[in-house]
């Protein structure tokens, strides 16, 4: 029930942030519904860590404030024990975690990504408002005085026609019209009552300042609007596969394969071509490239030994040789920095598919215990304990994931840094509660601060 809810809540999040690419495009209602059930699917590596944080310290905080914790302790069973059959079914949930995160996840991925970009491109549904000019009509501006409340009797039409490419050359008044779509919504038919056309023919003279204009005016004229670039229009989605986040194990294994073997032999080809340039010598950073021997020059200066009628010039050049080696190595060292941060994309990604089972089993090692210590079911405390920790949970999680993108952390350990520092705390809440301690009792401190005093008065 809290992972529904959890997902529940990430969802309307997501609805609220797409509300402008969902609404006021005439989608049905099974397009949106597909939307939200694959992100639904792609949510569930957050919502699932969550859920079994909240559930395992409402349960537990639920059998420590009905003191069944405490007659299942004085039958001699310890915590260690009551706890194992749950433990069992978080592992399980672990591995089906990892097996969705693999499996099912990329798929759900490519499925939204896709369909979302299919939305985000589609037009507006037609939508011709009073006193508005509407312009989604392509090579068309209509403009309308008024309109029934069936959207299909219009008075006091405006048309600017561009379909002839030569701008504001052809318009079109009409006291009235009347306005129909096709059976399948692909063609929409104006006709137009009581009007007149105005348009400007092209010059034949090729005078610009002098063009010939034609008046036209008619009973009843018919225009036939194309309206295929309104209705979805499904991509392939083959042209979003290669995306780091919509791949297996397998298919990451490949694809880092592939991108390390460009990394490495681009970063090659770089210092190849500078060294052709610049002499260097041996030290830690470049221990494989030998200085390149002076020869006649070490005796001394090589501008000195430039006639000073050439020195200029030779100076001249070398400046603009050491700009243009200047402009290319950084613009290298660029594309070398964005193929760097792709590749650590992938590695977080592929670590990610294998931290989330670890962190649903951190989470619920944090989450038992604690409740146990603090002895509160329901909504209350628990959902606070659970903000806390969730919260800290995930801003070191994102933390360390933007360092890893920029190179600032080790790629293989962030993903890990989360659930490593959470990891301890766990423990220590286990031990505390298997102890009985009371970790959060206010009563305790106290007393230990007031025996503390007692002490320090008896001393002095």
């Amino acid at each position: 029930m809290t992972f529904l809810i959890v997902l529940f809540v990430l969802v309307m999040q997501f609805l609220w942030v797409y509300i402008d690419d969902l609404v006021g495009k005439g989608l049905e209602w099974y397009i949106i519904a597909e939307v939200l059930f694959y992100a639904s699917a792609s949510f569930v590596p957050l919502a699932l860590p969550l859920a079994i944080l909240l559930s395992s310290i409402m349960t537990f905080g639920n059998l420590g404030e009905f003191y069944e914790l405490t007659a299942i302790k004085s039958a001699g069973v310890s915590l260690w024990r009551f706890t194992r059959p749950l433990t069992l079914f978080i592992v399980l949930v672990s591995i089906g975690a990892f097996y969705f995160s693999n499996t099912l996840l990329p798929v759900s991925r490519l499925k939204f990504g896709s369909l979302l970009y299919d939305i985000q491109q589609k037009k507006p549904a037609l939508s011709i408002k009073e006193g508005l000019f509407y312009t989604d009509l392509e090579n068309y501006a209509i403009r309308v005085g008024s309109k029934s409340d069936d959207n299909q009797e219009l008075q006091d039409i405006l048309i600017y026609d561009h379909t002839a490419g030569r701008g504001n050359t052809m318009v079109i008044l009409a006291k009235s019209g009347q306005m129909k779509q096709s059976a399948d919504e692909r063609y929409l038919t104006l006709k137009l009552y009581n009007g007149y056309s105005y348009e400007e023919m092209p010059a034949k003279d090729g005078n610009y300042y002098r063009r010939p204009h034609m008046r036209t005016s008619f009973d009843e004229q018919e225009i036939h609007f194309d309206l295929t670039a309104f209705t979805l229009k499904r991509s392939d989605e083959e042209l979003f596969k290669d995306y780091y986040s919509m791949l297996n194990i397998s298919q990451l294994d490949h694809a880092i394969d592939s991108l390390e073997t460009d990394y490495r032999s681009r970063n090659t080809e770089l210092v190849s071509i500078v060294r052709n340039f610049y002499q260097f010598k041996n030290d830690s950073s470049f221990t494989a490239i030998t200085p390149v021997p002076l020869g006649e020059f070490a005796s001394k200066p090589v501008l000195e030994q430039v006639p000073d009628n050439d020195r200029q010039e030779v100076l001249r050049d070398a400046i603009n040789n050491v700009q243009g080696i200047k402009g290319y190595t950084s613009m290298r060292a660029r594309e070398l920095d964005g193929r760097r941060t792709m590749l650590n994309r992938h590695y977080l990604e592929l670590h990610r598919k294998f931290a989330l089972s670890f962190a649903c089993f951190v989470l619920f090692l944090i989450g038992a215990p604690l409740g146990a210590i603090i002895r509160r079911g329901g909504l209350g405390l628990p959902m606070l304990f659970c903000i806390v920790l969730f919260l800290i949970y995930h801003v070191i999680s994102m933390t360390s994931e933007k360092l890893a993108r920029d190179s600032l952390v080790n790629v293989h350990l962030a993903m890990w840094i989360s659930s490593l520092v959470l990891l301890p705390i766990g423990l220590f809440l286990t031990i505390k509660a298997n102890n009985d301690s009371r970790l959060f009792d206010s009563g305790s401190y106290l007393r230990w601060f007031k025996r503390l005093l007692r002490l320090n008065t008896r001393t002095s």
